[in-house]
């Protein structure tokens, strides 16, 4: 068993039960999910177990702490409470810990993806003529939504293990029509809160002439840290388009604050979460808050649904959800349970002890990786807008997005895509590369992404001002030391 796991953390042996919690922990969900044979990883190269390898890779899949996987083995030894009773409990917590009271409740959904049916599902019947989904940069919040947010299957079989066709219409989530925004210029610098707010308006007003409800994705930390439109730009719109659409809010980094949730769901938002990144839970979950208020007025779940979620999953009070069928996924839930209780810890952390580990983060990754290799970060706003820029939230400099094209190996995308598999293979994970900057000859020049995970933040909140500095300098220079050896290989 243990060849099966080899890059298994030694303070674990793969004894028993910690295979019995790997195999739940990457079941339950679609193919991405599954582990490979020999490497013992998924297809994004994380791994629902605690790992050798030094992780910076909070804005693609995390690999679980040390001390979530103990919570989970703890988990099972105690024995799993009832399906429905466990999700009940897990929801209560996220409430309480972002401190949102009964305001909205919770759907869960074994990813990101599969969360975009949510937001279908609230408004499908505001309409007669349908949804028009209006999106805002697939490329820098996930492919595989483009397929889900037109009401389409978008993979080969769904987490309940039944046979589905990508591209083929979710039974029940017809006339769906889908505007995708770019959220980047063609030369890759990121687009105005304004110039945002006017193409979705654009859209807003098509979708009024096609006599459709529409959803309005906000992106709040894109995979570059993107915070589009702004608050005051949503409220603009709200002002000229009044309920004629509805507001999802795609924090799926969850590099969001209670403040700003909060604020998104006093504007009746459907925020959108996972456990996955920046939270540092297993590889793949999902979850969204959605105000009562909306809950109370959708329409029965689409027939669709049967093949995707589990009663468990929805609120009681949601229209339909008798059809869905009864039956548990302890993969889910052990992964949601991950999750949350790495969303605890993090959330007793004070603002100043947040700000010291952040700034920390941003010195050393200058002194470490910025400066010896003049490589640039890719900034996570316009830069056009003096109010944009200094009021950029502080949660978003957990990430950063290096322009590494000066690097030999990387000096293109298809160059910083193979740095980053290689990289990873020799037990160095960063974020994959995204399509955010240009090259003197007009391609897509390489990226690296390199985030802190809520894990980690408190690891490094325990440490005073020099331990802190020298641990982040150890692992960053790891960084460091691998780039200098492909740049000497190339």
């Amino acid at each position: 068993m243990a060849a099966n796991f080899p890059d298994l953390h030694p303070s674990f042996s793969a004894d028993e039960a910690v295979v019995e919690a790997i195999q739940l922990l990457s079941s339950g969900g679609d193919a991405r999910i599954t582990l490979d044979p020999e490497t013992g990883l998924n297809r994004y190269m994380s791994a629902p177990y605690p790992r050798n390898a030094l992780a910076f890779a909070s804005s693609t899949a995390n690999d679980m702490s040390a001390a979530a996987f103990r919570h989970v083995l703890g988990q099972l030894e105690a024995g799993l409470p009832d399906y429905d009773a466990h999700l009940g409990d897990l929801s209560r917590r996220i409430r309480a810990a972002y401190d949102l009271g009964d305001s909205c409740d919770v759907v869960f959904a074994p990813s990101g993806t599969d969360l975009e049916y949510v937001a279908l599902a609230a408004v499908r019947e505001r309409s007669q003529n349908g949804i028009h989904n209006i999106l805002l940069g697939a490329d820098e919040v996930g492919r595989g939504c483009i397929h889900s947010a037109h009401g389409d299957f978008f993979a080969d079989e769904t987490a309940l293990g039944v046979p589905s066709s990508k591209g083929v219409n979710v039974p029940g989530l017809e006339n769906v029509s889908l505007a995708d925004i770019s959220v980047r210029c063609i030369e890759g610098k990121a687009c105005s809160s304004a110039e945002m707010a006017d193409a979705i308006g654009l859209e807003l007003s098509l979708a009024k002439q096609m006599g459709k409800h529409a959803l309005v994705h906000v992106v709040h930390g894109s995979k570059t840290g993107l915070i589009l439109p702004e608050l005051a730009e949503i409220d603009r719109l709200r002002e000229d388009f009044g309920d004629s659409f509805t507001l999802v809010v795609d924090a799926c980094q969850a590099r969001i604050m209670s403040d700003a949730i909060a604020e998104y769901l006093k504007r009746d938002a459907i925020v959108l979460l996972t456990g996955s990144k920046f939270m540092g839970g297993a590889p793949f979950s999902g979850f969204a808050l959605v105000p009562v208020r909306t809950i109370a007025e959708a329409a029965p779940l689409p027939e669709g649904f049967m093949s995707i979620f589990r009663r468990a999953e929805w609120p009681h009070s949601w229209a339909g959800v008798d059809q869905l069928e009864n039956t548990e996924n302890p993969g889910l839930a052990l992964r949601l349970e991950a999750s949350v209780f790495e969303l605890e810890r993090f959330q007793k952390l004070s603002l100043d002890e947040v700000t010291r580990v952040i700034f920390a983060f941003q010195h050393v990754l200058r002194r470490a990786l910025l400066e010896p290799f003049g490589f640039e970060l890719v900034q996570p706003h316009s830069g056009n807008v003096d109010d944009e820029t200094r009021e950029h939230p502080l949660e978003m400099l957990t990430l950063a997005t290096l322009d590494v094209s000066t690097h030999p190996v990387s000096h293109d995308f298809a160059g910083a895509e193979i740095l980053h598999r290689t990289l990873a293979m020799n037990g160095i994970r960063l974020g994959q590369p995204v399509k955010s900057v240009r090259t003197s000859e007009g391609k897509w020049g390489g990226t690296l992404r390199v985030g802190l995970s809520m894990p980690q933040m408190v690891q490094l909140a325990a440490h005073d001002d020099a331990a802190l500095e020298s641990a982040l300098a150890i692992d960053l220079g790891r960084i460091a030391t691998a780039l200098e050896e492909q740049r000497a290989v190339s």
